[in-house]
């Protein structure tokens, strides 16, 4: 049995509450040995898990990991969020009662560390010093050597944190066990994993992983799930899943910033790590916050909305990531960036990485390269030879720093001031190119019906959108009408209030082909939401928002058909009252939803109706 306290003490934890933890859930999970961690330790865990076999090296200053195949991404249907209150279940948290998943939770970690080391890592969801920095402290219990090298890369870690609480009692308690992977009956009717918040006790309990979002318990568990509870609860914030860039126009000296949400497959993390394109480079400097996550708050002092990103790093999706969708990232995982890739396609022999997309076509000489499972590429079968090379949610974890274009205020305690709200799906019709929107409570609706078009059938019937409330239907963690009762309240307390704004970069022609280039050009669509802000065009006002002119659009340097701009700048009157009806069926399904939501919504059927 591990000697706690004697560990505790040698990392010099002070915090009492803190040391009752540990002991209590190294007693529970039976751990041989008990390590405190910081980032300091980065190097020593590197080269233990490379002599371990738990990471193989990619390259110089780089790392590569497989994790247990049935065990690559968030299950969203083992996923719950429990409170002792009956009144925080929504539609989409998939809420349980803590009373009845406290239990469960706790007799799977019974014993299942014994032989094996529980790593503390106590860490700090937010800029030191920030607004919101108490709500960011957690200590994640972990019984994982490579889930503590992803937090190092994903948190800001170290006992500082916790040692120096003004409540010593006001952390999260987050413990992550991982289990016996090739014995959890994964996807069976004998599913043993769980991953459960307990939002109003501020404990998270994960079983039965070592992957993602199961596992790194600062990221999705606390900085989306706990954070939006937190902020609810204590009427502060919102905890988003939101990206957050900076722009600066170099002529006038003048910087904007910009955070919102779009579901998966949408363009968010591209977005977040776009470039100005070439033409408007010497212009226009674009600056990375975050891609993933960011909190919310009205100052007290100064009552402007601002923003924050609580990572420290990023966990990126790596398919399709290359020179032309995302040179920025693929900077950022450059030799010597200390990386971590995860079940990408590898090679034993030169110490490289392939994933789908990364080029156009994989490697020729196949002799050394291994699939994500570890299975020789030259021994495929005839059968096999179409088969995926890397996991399609195959991923990079890199700290916030190797982002080339980091924002230099990144880390500032102050946050930045927010100067508009978008939300974005990937739909092939119905959105244009991007319609502005001042109204807050139709902005507030706009981001509550956002969707994006179902990619396989079982998700829905064709036509109709999977809607993801302001991209957060997987980590809604309380009702969805007192969720955006809240939203409402948070923004409106706000003195200057934000623009809202619905982008779409993905609508197509008839021959199927995308009408608008994309990745840096998404910049320009950007530009005239903030000339809007200012005043310095008009737009032209529809039913459903403002759009530009065309002559409004900074298309320096843009080779496009006319016709396709047209398209992507007009409405079809006839698929947006179609449109109408099916998001009245999906606001139908949350109680409590607030009047101002209703009524934004009527207001825009009947600008519609009117218009027809």
């Amino acid at each position: 049995m591990a000697d706690v306290l004697a560990a505790l003490d040698a990392a010099g934890i002070t915090n009492p509450r803190v040391r009752e933890y540990v002991q209590e859930y190294a007693e529970l999970t039976g751990a041989e040995r008990v390590e405190v961690v910081t980032a300091a330790d980065d190097a020593r865990l590197i080269q233990e898990s490379l002599e371990a076999g738990e990471l193989l090296p990619a390259g110089k200053g780089r790392y590569y990991s497989r994790s247990y195949h049935k065990d690559t991404a968030r299950s969203e249907e083992r996923t719950v969020v429990a409170t002792n209150d009956e009144k925080d279940k929504g539609v989409y948290n998939n809420w349980r009662p803590a009373s009845e998943m406290k239990p469960i939770l706790l007799e799977k970690m019974k014993g299942a560390s014994a032989g094996k080391t529980m790593y503390v890592i106590p860490y700090l969801m937010a800029p030191e010093g920030n607004a919101l920095a108490e709500y960011g402290v957690g200590v994640e219990l972990t019984d994982n050597r490579p889930v503590v090298l992803h937090m190092i890369r994903m948190a800001r870690v170290g006992v500082e944190y916790v040692n120096n609480l003004v409540d010593p009692n006001s952390f999260v308690r987050a413990v992550h066990v991982t289990g016996d992977l090739p014995n959890l009956g994964q996807g069976t009717d004998d599913d043993k994993r769980w991953f459960v918040t307990v939002a109003d006790e501020r404990t998270i309990l994960h079983f039965g992983s070592s992957y993602g979002g199961n596992a790194l318990l600062g990221k999705i568990a606390h900085g989306l799930r706990q954070a939006a509870y937190d902020g609810w609860a204590s009427k502060k914030f919102l905890g988003e899943q939101y990206m957050l860039i900076g722009i600066k126009d170099k002529e006038t000296g003048k910087s904007y910033h910009i955070t919102g949400g779009f579901p998966s497959a949408s363009g968010k993390t591209n977005l977040a790590m776009m470039l100005p394109p070439e033409a408007l480079g010497d212009r226009y400097e674009v600056y990375f916050y975050g891609d993933d996550i960011a909190w919310l708050w009205v100052d007290e002092t100064t009552g402007k909305l601002m923003a924050m990103n609580p990572e420290n790093g990023v966990f990126g999706v790596a398919k399709d990531t290359n020179e032309t969708t995302n040179p920025t990232a693929l900077g950022s995982i450059d030799e010597n960036s200390e990386a971590i890739f995860t079940n990408v396609a590898y090679n034993p022999v030169t110490q490289e990485v392939w994933w789908e997309g990364r080029t156009k076509n994989p490697p020729a000489d196949v002799t050394d390269w291994e699939d994500w499972k570890g299975d020789k590429i030259a021994d495929r079968t005839p059968e096999q030879a179409n088969d995926p090379w890397a996991h399609p949610n195959s991923r990079f974890t890199t700290t916030l720093t190797k982002v080339p274009n980091i924002a230099p205020d990144f880390n500032e305690a102050a946050g930045v001031e927010v100067d508009a709200i978008i939300f974005g799906g990937r739909t092939r019709d119905r959105e244009p190119l991007i319609r502005a929107i001042k109204d807050v409570a139709e902005g507030v609706y706009d981001g509550l019906t956002l969707g994006a078009e179902a990619t396989f059938a079982a998700e829905g019937k064709e036509g109709v959108l999977r809607y993801d409330p302001m991209s957060n239907r997987p980590f809604m963690a309380y009702g969805e009408g007192e969720y955006a009762e809240h939203y409402l309240n948070i923004i409106n307390a706000a003195a200057e209030k934000p623009l809202f704004a619905h982008v779409n970069w993905f609508q197509r022609g008839e021959d199927g082909r995308f009408l608008w280039p994309g990745y840096r050009d998404n910049l320009r669509p950007l530009l005239w939401l903030m000339q809007l802000k200012n005043g310095e065009v008009e737009g032209v006002q529809t039913p459903v928002g403002i759009l530009p002119k065309k002559e409004e659009l900074n298309l320096e340097g843009l080779v496009i058909d006319e016709a396709d701009l047209d398209t992507v700048l007009s409405i079809d009157n006839a698929r947006w009252q179609q449109e109408i009806g099916y998001r009245a069926e999906h606001l139908e399904q949350f109680p409590n939803m607030p009047d101002a939501i209703w009524e934004a919504h009527n207001r825009v059927k009947a600008a519609l109706e009117a218009d027809a």
